[in-house]
């Protein structure tokens, strides 16, 4: 059967182990679980970092306003607004909301909250959290039942349960003729969610118009959190609504609340994947040192062949070959173990946890409480043709040593 030349000799020298060459097949060896490792490496902390960025889109996200309209000096909203705001193209849902800050009771027990006054009907249109309930449903916030849903951990700090009673305080007076008291209200428990984050331990949920008769403000005094189709236009598309209202409104979108955190895990998905592609790079020019060692060692083969008429062309090719087979071996290798260990690293996580007794993410730290992770292959495509370019490129300068051997200098000792 037919073989290019070139071909044919560099493969050979690639894959031949002779007694003699061991030492610089071990270092070929090692060239390649070099490079296997980076590119591996790369793809799996890439895979976690595109997880992050998808679990803030999602779960974060999805509880908290994509943008919100808040009237302030007297203006106020009513229902009729959901129409007008889903006329714009950007808008999916539209659902009234009010929110305070206060502390939630329970016997001995205290923390913090932030209360969400919702409208059972219209608030799955806008969140998520309908999907994470593990006890009860947000269809029991009844108006005057004054109901509450809150979040695992919260409930779990509290020690509280469905059916259980909680006290709600908000860091405000209320003055009576009995004299200056808290303002505070008794609450049942009738739901629990669990979205798997940081939310879990600080949100609750009512009905709107029971917030609003505890907040002793006009139920139609309420703001409206908009779901937009393309989160990044969230701060443009409330702004523009805005301008069609009369009155004078505040708009909010979640760039305020969690961009920083969108932002900085951009900036550390880049800066981590250029670190890594310095790894990819050291383990691909360790080619450079396994090429040279192999034209040493090949001088007067190189000599004999350019002595048969091989040209200049032919022993960079055949040099070449033998780089791009040591970088394709082990980008190919990389490949399946960080596709492999991005699929199942969520499972290994949480077997190192259980066998070692920690818990990596805590969610009073993190906003999430397991490591995610997400392959995009795009990402995977660069990966290995970064890793596989590079290898290409470390074997130029070795190929190019070889093929200026001179056929008399090298038999000169022969």
């Amino acid at each position: 059967m037919f073989k290019p030349f070139s071909l044919f000799l560099g493969v050979r020298y690639a894959t031949k182990i002779r007694q003699k060459t061991k030492f610089i097949s071990f270092i070929s060896s090692t060239s390649v679980v070099g490079l296997a490792l980076g590119v591996a490496v790369l793809i799996i902390v890439m895979s976690v970092m595109n997880g992050f960025d998808r679990e803030l889109k999602h779960k974060i996200l999805g509880m908290v306003p994509h943008a919100s309209i808040h009237p302030v000096n007297n203006t106020h909203l009513d229902y009729n607004f959901i129409d007008q705001a889903k006329q714009h193209p950007q808008v999916e849902a539209v659902a009234p909301f009010l929110e305070a800050q206060g502390l939630l009771t329970s016997g001995t027990e205290v923390d913090g909250v932030l209360v969400y006054g919702v409208d059972p009907n219209l608030e799955n249109s806008v969140s998520i959290i309908g999907n994470y309930m593990q006890l009860g449903s947000l269809s029991s916030l009844v108006d005057g039942s004054f109901n509450l849903v809150l979040g695992e951990m919260l409930a779990i700090k509290l020690g509280v349960g469905i059916g259980d009673k909680i006290t709600l305080l908000l860091p405000e007076a209320a003055i009576s003729l009995a004299g200056v008291f808290p303002r505070l209200r008794r609450f049942t428990v009738t739901g629990i969610f669990a979205i798997g984050a940081d939310i879990d331990s600080h949100l609750a949920y009512v009905n709107i118009k029971d917030l609003a008769s505890f907040l002793r403000i006009d139920q139609n005094h309420v703001n409206f959190r908009l779901k937009i189709k393309n989160l990044f236009l969230a701060d443009d598309t409330a702004r523009q609504i805005k301008h069609n209202l009369p009155g004078e409104y505040e708009v909010r979108s979640w760039f305020q609340t969690h961009g920083t955190l969108f932002n900085a895990i951009q900036i550390e998905k880049k800066m981590i994947a250029l670190l890594l592609l310095l790894i990819i790079a050291v383990a691909a020019f360790n080619i450079v040192s396994t090429l040279m060692m192999v034209v040493t060692n090949k001088q007067s083969d190189i000599a004999i062949l350019r002595t048969f008429g091989a040209g200049q062309q032919d022993i960079l090719n055949i040099f070449i070959i033998q780089g791009a087979l040591i970088g394709f071996v082990g980008t190919l290798i990389g490949l399946i173990f960080g596709v492999l260990g991005a699929w199942y690293i969520s499972d290994i996580v949480r077997f190192i946890e259980n066998l070692a007794g920690v818990h990596f993410l805590n969610p009073d730290v993190y906003f999430i409480s397991q490591l995610p992770s997400q392959i995009q292959y795009l990402d995977v495509v660069y990966i290995a043709i970064a890793g596989f370019t590079m290898s290409v490129a470390a074997a130029v300068y070795p190929a190019w040593r070889a093929s200026k051997i001179q056929p008399a200098e090298a038999l000169r000792y022969e």
